[in-house]
């Protein structure tokens, strides 16, 4: 008799839970335009990602980062291979039903806050939270990224700083399963910076939200569980910490 899907062998004849990815990415593979102005964003890529887990991807400009995160957020198609997500093939999802994933399971931090500014802290968390089935109270996103003094303000108010942890509270506000963050710190000074990534490693450690995280900073991946390096659409080295370090006691 086969054993059901989550359970696996010990050896002592007792079954213990498997870990199941969030995601399963296969030989995944994107390429923009055709025949000699084709350009290979990503070829043969593959990995698991786990709840609860802190990834870190490095690599150069065009190494195929933010091709590797659209995907996973289902902002863009792949043109081969396999793209699951809770063993649902994202790849087969009609734009109802990406739109329908990315509203429910991810959150999203960019570089640029894209913040209204006419609309205080909490009410730009609002925004999300309106449209989401049993989100947070923007009040509590807002405590969790140490704004709870702040949401009242507007963003011409906040600081850099400030202002990229309302947009994490935000994508967290309706509790994602993922947090997808494309260089959250690249604007920021470098104090403003490690306030910033304290957010992220907050939500992940509490929440146990998969966030991963497109860096240039190799100093970073010592704040993650895993570190992937990519190099023309290609991982080139994956790189798991035995234990992660706290992003205050990294050596800026």
């Amino acid at each position: 008799m086969p054993l059901p899907a989550d359970l696996g062998p010990t050896g002592s004849g007792v079954s213990v839970p498997v870990r199941q990815p969030v995601y399963r990415v296969r030989d995944l593979g994107r390429v923009y335009g055709l025949g000699t102005a084709a350009v290979t964003a990503l070829a043969g890529v593959d990995l698991d990602l786990y709840a609860g887990e802190m990834i870190v991807l490095l690599g150069a400009s065009g190494s195929g980062k933010s091709t590797l995160l659209n995907q996973l957020g289902g902002l863009d198609s792949p043109t081969q291979g396999t793209l699951e997500y809770r063993g649902a093939n994202l790849a087969a999802l009609d734009e109802a039903g990406l739109t329908q994933f990315r509203r429910h399971a991810v959150g999203f931090v960019f570089q640029a806050y894209n913040l209204i500014p006419s609309l205080t802290a909490r009410e730009n968390v609002a925004l999300i939270t309106e449209i989401c089935t049993a989100p947070m109270d923007p009040r509590e996103a807002l405590a969790l990224v140490g704004l709870a003094d702040r949401m009242d303000h507007f963003p011409a108010q906040l600081s850099g700083g400030e202002q990229q942890r309302v947009a994490i509270a935000r994508a967290i506000a309706k509790r994602p399963e993922v947090l997808l963050c494309d260089e959250p710190t690249g604007a920021l000074d470098v104090k403003t910076g490690i306030t910033v990534l304290e957010a992220i490693e907050r939500i992940n450690r509490e929440l146990g939200t998969l966030a991963v995280i497109i860096t240039h900073n190799a100093i970073l991946a010592d704040m993650a569980d895993r570190v992937f390096t990519l190099s023309d659409g290609h991982i080139v080295s994956t790189r798991e910490n035995v234990q992660r370090g706290n992003v205050r006691s990294l050596a800026w």
